[in-house]
């Protein structure tokens, strides 16, 4: 009998670590992700469906008291919940799942229904399927900069941005937040992740905003979080529409070390978002993927954000391609910490999103010209953040040599 994977035999080992971190992934961090009645892998979904179905409840207790806010909020956290216990299941057609994520959809409507402003749900045709997408618009609805925001693949349009505080609306901007190929939706509808298709989806993506009377098509950035950094540099290489582009938790460069060298759920899921069950096949799918080869055509303002050691995407990976980019660039380096960056001790517990946010505003309103260059060491415990002088490089000796200019 053979596993569908050579790690799947490890699988012990990671219901061990479950039960002993409360998480599937990224070991490094300390705080939990599931509550401590998981003790295995398998648990994780119906656990978080029993804690997701008591959040719902009291939201929908406080929506019939006429506690708009409060079940809003509470509304979100179920979403939230539900989000993470269908991701835990990546089988087609499994039952749970498909109830799960409509439990997700159910809460998430509710949230629309409740929200300060108008989120519109949208389907952006692409190569003769639909992928999913919530337009977050501003109250007025102006012409505005507009942000595509590509989810990582633990993630689905849902997920980001916060409804309750959008940090891109705060700041006069639009967001599209879309489920691609491989992601929530596309899941369900077996619109399957390949090597190069996902930038062609965000494309399309870009050709349903730009007609959009709210949308400035002059100003129209990518914001890219986890998977997203790969899929936000391939973007912007080849749709020259993308003014800026800022992207977190790294996965730039080759895909050695999210699908050989980390937790082997990255793997499992990562086949089921594509279709696959042949190793060898999807080994050399993700021998294709990758940012190498692609910097030297992205020409708008560019930031890169990652942790000193993020074991999903090597430092020297994240600077070689830092090299490789064309145009203006930025890249911050989060010291001492790894694949999360967001709500950490740099940024004064703050999560990633609005420095995101204030720096694609600024790149779509020209701030960086041809020549920038700027790479900041984020200290852990002191410093100013993002806004800490530039450093020559990443690397010891000069790590710690502030860049002239």
């Amino acid at each position: 009998m053979k596993s569908e994977r050579r790690r799947d035999t490890q699988q012990w080992i990671l219901d061990w670590l479950v039960k002993q971190t409360g998480r599937v992934q990224n070991f490094a961090n300390d705080e939990r992700d599931v509550p401590a009645e998981v003790k295995s892998y398998r648990m994780i979904h119906r656990v978080l469906y029993k804690k997701a179905r008591h959040e719902e409840d009291i939201a929908r207790a406080a929506e019939r008291a006429g506690h708009r806010h409060t079940a809003r909020a509470l509304y979100w956290r179920a979403a939230q919940t539900y989000r993470e216990a269908q991701h835990a299941i990546f089988v087609d057609d499994h039952p749970e799942k498909i109830f799960l994520h409509g439990k997700l959809i159910e809460c998430y409507d509710r949230v629309i229904a409740l929200a300060d402003y108008p989120i519109e749900k949208v389907e952006i045709p692409w190569e003769g399927v639909q992928i999913a997408g919530l337009l977050h618009l501003l109250p007025d609805r102006r012409r505005a900069p507009t942000i595509l925001l590509l989810p990582g693949m633990d993630m689905t349009k849902e997920a980001a941005p916060n409804p309750l505080d959008n940090v891109f609306l705060h700041r006069g901007m639009h967001v599209l937040s879309i489920d691609g190929p491989g992601q929530g939706a596309s899941n369900l509808r077996k619109i399957r992740v390949g090597d190069d298709n996902y930038e062609r989806a965000a494309s399309a993506a870009v050709d349903v905003l730009a007609v959009r009377p709210e949308v400035d098509p002059e100003r129209i950035g990518v914001c890219g979080v986890s998977f997203g950094s790969h899929w936000g540099p391939r973007l912007a290489a080849t749709d020259k529409r993308v003014r800026g582009l800022a992207t977190t938790h790294a996965v730039y460069g080759p895909k050695r070390a999210i699908v050989e060298e980390a937790s082997p759920r990255f793997k499992q899921m990562f086949m089921y978002m594509a279709g696959l069950h042949d190793e060898d096949a999807f080994d050399r799918m993700a021998e294709r993927m990758t940012t190498a080869g692609h910097g030297s055509k992205i020409t708008c303002p560019t930031l890169m954000v990652t942790g000193e050691y993020d074991p999903l995407c090597h430092l020297e990976d994240t600077a070689a391609f830092f090299e490789e980019v064309a145009g203006p660039k930025e890249m911050w380096v989060f010291e001492n910490e790894f694949h999360r960056v967001s709500s950490k001790e740099g940024i004064a517990g703050m999560e990633i999103y609005p420095f995101l946010a204030d720096w694609l505003l600024d790149a779509v309103n020209g701030k960086y010209r041809a020549g920038h260059r700027r790479i900041v060491l984020v200290p852990q415990k002191t410093g100013a953040g993002p806004y800490s002088p530039a450093v020559k490089s990443v690397y010891l000796p000069t790590r710690t040599e502030v860049a002239e200019g």
